[in-house]
């Protein structure tokens, strides 16, 4: 049964410069009509993937801390009159680091937030610019200091591995961000996504990506200076003090059960995948012709499954028991993983194998990719 639970708000804010403005944009939002779609959608969801307390509440999407505090107060209420909340639970806000945005913070707080992550992705105002951002780094620094008056557990983002991006630059800059005491850091590699301005601006030869190895330099000095600071790796790029991880993430990374509620919500229950209608009109209309969003739910094999939790999992420094995700879904070790290629890798110090707990090393992370093609069965991949 589900422990957590996602919540998708869909509008951003105006000239959001990430999505499409007509889609996600709106004049003005009825409140009141979402909160009955949205409360209506997790009733469906609590009477199929109820039965055990919360653990975790993430509230994301488009711009998820212009929410009205009182909107969150309900859904968190209703949460928990449909589910329990567990003694400790987490319950995260993805915010913007802007002042109109740091000005809901104190009232959020008071609804039941106590986890907020910040996108402040860099703290040079030229990146900024870069990266399409609409706020500048005093702007953010002031948010930061606003999200840690009021809020129990705050993490932000970085964007590194820049065009042109030199190690002493990047020292420079995750130095003073481990400087300003937060127990989280999210710290991403500048990817060229299909389809973006970035890809454009590649096409035309106004950007050169940074290469692979100077990347794979940048990405040994952050898990050194992350390190050193308290805050190890426990996936790929996230970085925390012990006991300081995202619950909520992990719920993902370790492929555990969570209810996708709001338009364009992603869940995985009971061995289904379910989605929720994208557009907001969408949702709205199938909210009230059916009580619930839902666009989709399927029934995935053991093998999508298993594809899924090994695709996940192996970005987690822990790794997977393979003993455990065997009995858990009931195919042999052996058709899990490809066994020679472990060997093989785990002697070129790319894999580290403890019994029946696999993972990779932090000399393999940057070639994660790469590995999971080799290491997950073909017959995982094709049936």
């Amino acid at each position: 049964m589900a422990r957590a639970l996602y919540i998708h708000w869909p509008f951003c804010a105006k000239k959001c410069p990430y999505c499409d403005f007509n889609s996600h944009v709106r004049e003005s939002v009825d409140f009141g009509r979402w909160q009955d779609a949205l409360v209506a959608d997790m009733r469906h969801e609590a009477g199929i993937g109820g039965g055990e307390a919360l653990t975790s509440i993430f509230f994301g999407g488009g711009t998820p801390s212009l929410m009205p505090p009182a909107l969150v107060g309900a859904l968190l209420e209703e949460a928990e009159r449909l589910w329990g909340f567990a003694n400790d639970i987490e319950i995260t806000l993805e915010a913007n680091p802007s002042s109109v945005e740091a000005a809901n913070f104190a009232d959020l707080a008071h609804a039941g937030v106590n986890r907020v992550s910040l996108g402040i992705q860099s703290l040079e105002d030229d990146t900024l610019r870069f990266l399409g951002r609409l706020h500048g780094v005093e702007e953010a620094l002031q948010a930061l200091e606003t999200a840690q008056e009021h809020f129990t557990r705050v993490s932000f983002d970085l964007i590194y591995a820049l065009p042109g991006q030199a190690p002493e630059h990047w020292c420079k800059q995750l130095t003073r961000a481990l400087g300003f005491g937060t127990s989280h850091l999210s710290l991403y590699q500048l990817t060229i996504e299909p389809g973006t301005r970035f890809q454009t601006e590649v096409r035309l030869g106004n950007i050169t990506p940074l290469e692979d190895d100077p990347a794979a330099e940048l990405f040994a000095l952050t898990q050194e200076l992350t390190e050193s600071a308290g805050l190890p790796a426990y996936e790929t790029s996230n970085h925390a003090r012990p006991g300081e991880e995202s619950r909520h993430n992990l719920t993902y990374w370790r492929y555990e059960d969570y209810c996708g509620i709001g338009p364009g919500a992603h869940g995985r229950r009971a061995g289904a995948a379910t989605e929720r209608h994208k557009r907001p009109e969408a949702f709205l209309e199938a909210v009230q012709t059916h009580s619930d969003g839902t666009k989709f739910s399927r029934d995935l094999t053991q093998s999508e499954q298993a594809s899924e939790a090994i695709l996940m999992g192996l970005r987690l420094t822990e790794g997977i028991d393979f003993a455990a995700l065997e009995q858990r879904l009931g195919i042999p070790r052996d058709r899990l993983l490809v066994q020679s290629k472990v060997d093989l890798h785990k002697g070129l110090g790319l894999i580290w194998q403890n019994g029946e707990r696999v993972g990779v090393t932090t000399k393999g992370r940057p070639v994660l990719d790469a590995l999971l093609a080799e290491l997950v069965s073909d017959e995982m991949v094709t049936s």
